[in-house]
């Protein structure tokens, strides 16, 4: 063998050595993880579209639900399909997540239906009076009932005032699902929002103006929230929204927490709202919600306001709560100087 030949057979060796890159050959390289998260993704799927078929039908059959304990079965039990699939420990830090929660809720809901019964007086004229103040001597609900009736209006006026008893749940569950940190920050403000409305309604027992225009103290009001089912063709959920309606507390009128939760929830999700449709779409469903208390005649423009400053109340005082009670924990948790 000449030097030649040595030194091409050497420089073929390496050669034959060096590994095919991974996009070569007929088929693309697969990774085991990347196998398991596409298997745990299609799962979800499935799992999910058969508890979201469930969900439809039971709609389709008894109406839309708007009974908090009904919403957050429908809530948990699908994040619990979501967390199954990753595992048992993500399934029991959902329960260790969701129980207390859904027990305080549970726990307000109770609560509120007897809070008109512990004995302090109705408040029926001041709420009238200090919206006819605000109206220039007319209730903005008996103007907007008599200036503001169409089929449209109805129709969305109902969805928007369903949609207090849906997208607090959701919401919930996505930023469980996303950014565990910041569903702490909105449970924790659910929990203190719905605890200020009731020592509200136990202390200041008001009627709203479909009450008190029942009893003669203003002029008559109808209460439309749920007039724009039969429109939409639903008179089932129409209903079940009235049964749902008789059961609660019928002075719980100050302040609205229809729009505190509302605003709560704008005030939540705005810094992380990335696209300018969701920033004004988040903008617009207080006023929006406002609005359709008021016409509908479920609240006063006061008591929507006063709804709006209890969430941003809510808000400052857990911003200001926040950093004091780290500090404390700290403290507490910080070594005794001893021997």
């Amino acid at each position: 063998m000449t030097v030649v030949e040595s030194a091409e057979l050497t420089a073929a060796i390496p050669a034959q050595r060096t590994p095919l890159p991974v996009e070569a050959g007929p088929f693309p390289a697969v990774r085991v993880r990347d196998l398991g998260a596409g298997r745990r993704r299609a799962v979800r799927w499935l799992l999910g579209s058969v508890l979201l078929a469930s969900f439809a039908g039971t709609c389709l059959v008894k109406g839309l639900p708007t009974d908090r304990i009904v919403l957050l079965g429908w809530v948990v039990a699908g994040l619990a399909l979501y967390a199954v699939v990753d595992g048992v420990r993500r399934l029991g830090r959902l329960l260790a997540d969701w129980f207390p929660l859904v027990a305080l809720l549970l726990a307000y809901d109770a609560s509120r239906g007897v809070a008109d019964g512990l004995g302090a007086a109705v408040h029926v004229t001041e709420p009238a009076a200090a919206d006819r103040w605000l109206g220039a001597g007319h209730l903005p609900t008996v103007v907007l009932q008599a200036h503001w009736d169409a089929a449209w209006w109805e129709a969305v006026a109902t969805l928007v005032y369903a949609s207090h008893f849906v997208v607090t749940p959701l919401v919930l569950a996505i930023l469980w699902i996303h950014d565990r940190k910041r569903w702490v920050t909105y449970a924790r403000l659910v929990i203190a929002l719905s605890a200020a409305g009731l020592l509200t309604y136990v202390l200041y027992p008001a009627a709203p103006p479909w009450l008190a225009a029942k009893d003669g103290v203003i002029e008559p009001v109808r209460r439309l929230s749920g007039a724009g089912w039969e429109v939409l063709g639903l008179p089932r959920a129409g209903s079940l929204l009235a049964d749902s309606q008789g059961q609660v507390n019928q002075v719980a009128a100050v302040p609205s927490l229809h729009t505190a939760f509302a605003v709560l929830t704008c005030l939540v999700l705005l810094p992380v709202a990335r696209r300018t449709w969701q920033r004004l779409l988040l903008l617009a469903y207080g006023p929006t919600m406002a609005l359709v208390l008021v016409w509908s005649g479920e609240h006063y423009v006061v008591d929507t306001l006063l709804g709006a400053a209890y969430a941003g109340a809510v808000v400052v005082l857990a911003a200001q709560a926040g950093p004091a009670l780290e500090r404390l924990r700290r403290r507490v948790a910080a070594p005794t100087v001893g021997a």
